[in-house]
């Protein structure tokens, strides 16, 4: 550049010859021209792309990829590291870059818009983002949708990830409580969108009005919530940056876990991972690093919140509350009456006054009956042959000496009054007396529901120990000697109390 700006001062200011010029910088008069004729900062342009000696051999298999992921939706498309990836256990033995930049030029290909948004920096401390995603994976073998909520400390960016079957708002207060006992501490507010779930109403004014139990949660942690405009998630833009970022890294392609349990403990080690990696505004540091400093301001956890929502129905005459498209068991003598449910992200709880009478794991089926057996088996009493058809004793999973006397006891006439007989010695004596019998009974071959009975009373009834030694009996010091009068006497006395 030096060199251009003296050329052209000695050729147009002080009026110099091409030729002199050439003579005295040992330039060609061709580049003196150039440089006279063009006012523009010179620069080396390349004329011929460069060859990919290694990649030469996989392009047209890379370009094939590129154009298959391009028909994919565009949250299962594969990064260009998992091309290459895929590249090298194909043979390919060069490095990434190569492939980086054949897949940057395939992209710069077509036409796209950009967007210029303005920085928003953060305090250590100071906020949290918050937004849900929809993803796509195999859990036991049946592909499905899932919601996984993002979270991200805003100064540190470190991020939190928990996948629920739905976002219904017991899954809203559920997330919050494990994000904010993974950071170890409440920020001062929270930055999120507008679902009804958190926001009930937007005024023209764009103020908000937060649904009831949303606002309790932000009032047991003492945070401050700010809605963005609608649809504008620039607001919030480093978690919607997130969720595009390991919708790419995490979820394509499809995940496979057996169950929703895994695949929480697996993000959970990747979000441990990402904290590893150099922060964006400060690359000599890890985001971990960075993380201390918000730990430093964050307030003190607390208390963790019992992020549950209620709603009160009537107990049908099947003993059967519905919550959502499911049906819940209660102890049968609850029927006909109202309850409480208790709908947490992962069981169902069933109260009545104060009083806890059921709990359930939470089903994500439709119209499903989940039976808790033990609550019907009072009807049993007046009923015993339901035993055998009734819809919550199917496929009931008793213990096993139980189970074996059910067996015995059901292949003679009368005997599911008889094991009935047994079931209700539970409500008197629990399950693990009554287990704990059983196992005696099947051991000594005694069967019977008296034998039974009888090993559970001398469970129940407590043992006298024998004394070691015969000497250690009390001893008489006064030889009795017999004595009739003494009889005579008391005869005496008691007809004089009857006179």
């Amino acid at each position: 550049m030096e060199s251009a700006a003296k050329i052209r001062r000695l050729v147009l200011r002080d009026g110099r010859s091409v030729r002199s010029v050439s003579r005295e910088t040992g330039l060609s008069r061709n580049t003196i021209r150039k440089y006279v004729s063009d006012a523009s900062p010179p620069r080396y342009q390349r004329q011929v792309s460069p060859i990919r000696h290694k990649l030469a051999a996989f392009e047209s298999r890379l370009l094939e990829w590129y154009e298959l992921e391009q028909k994919r939706p565009r949250r299962e498309r594969r990064t260009a590291l998992q091309l290459y990836e895929q590249l090298v256990l194909e043979g390919y033995t060069g490095s990434y870059s190569p492939v980086q930049r054949f897949i940057r030029d395939l992209k710069r290909a077509k036409p796209w818009s950009g967007e210029a948004f303005i920085p928003l920096p953060f305090q250590p401390g100071d906020a949290l983002q918050f937004d849900w995603s929809e993803e796509h994976v195999v859990l036991g073998g049946v592909a499905q949708k899932i919601k996984v909520a993002h979270f991200r400390l805003c100064h540190s960016r470190k991020p939190f990830v928990f996948a629920y079957q739905s976002e219904a708002q017991e899954m809203v207060l559920d997330a919050f409580v494990r994000a904010l006992t993974f950071y170890g501490g409440v920020p001062r507010r929270v930055i999120i969108d507008n679902p009804k779930t958190m926001v009930t109403f937007v005024s023209r004014s764009k103020d908000r009005i937060y649904h009831p139990r949303f606002l309790a949660l932000m009032n047991h942690y003492v945070m401050e919530p700010v809605a963005c405009t609608p649809a504008s998630g620039w607001e919030k833009g480093q978690v919607e940056n997130q969720v595009q970022f390991l919708r790419r890294h995490l979820f394509t392609p499809k995940l496979v876990f057996e169950d929703l349990e895994g695949l929480n403990a697996w993000l959970h080690l990747h979000c441990d991972e990402l904290g590893k990696r150099s922060h964006p505004e400060q690359p000599e540091r890890t985001i971990d690093a960075v993380f201390t400093d918000d730990c430093a301001q964050l307030r003190p956890l607390g208390r963790a919140f019992d992020g549950y929502v209620e709603k009160t129905g009537r107990v049908r005459s099947t003993c059967l509350v519905q919550y959502a498209s499911n049906r819940y068991s209660v102890p049968a003598h609850f029927a006909g009456k109202l309850v409480s449910l208790r709908a947490y992200a992962d069981r169902i709880v069933v109260v009545a006054g104060q009083e806890i009478i059921a709990q359930h794991t939470r089903g994500f089926t439709k119209n499903t009956s989940y039976f808790e057996p033990w609550h019907y088996v009072p009807l049993l009493e007046r009923k015993p042959g339901a035993l055998r058809d009734g819809a919550p004793f199917a496929n009931w999973q008793l213990p096993k000496a139980m189970l074996m006397i059910k067996d015995h006891y059901m292949d003679s006439k009368g005997g599911d009054r008889e094991f009935v007989d047994l079931l209700m010695l539970v409500q008197d004596h629990g399950i693990e007396m009554v287990e704990a019998a059983c196992e005696l009974a099947v051991e000594q071959n005694t069967l019977r529901l008296p034998a039974i009975i009888n090993l559970i009373n001398q469970q129940h009834d407590p043992v006298i120990t024998p004394l070691p030694h015969s000497y250690d009996y009390p001893h008489l010091t006064t030889r009795p000697q017999a004595n009739c009068k003494r009889y005579e006497a008391l005869y005496v006395r008691h007809e004089g109390a009857a006179l």
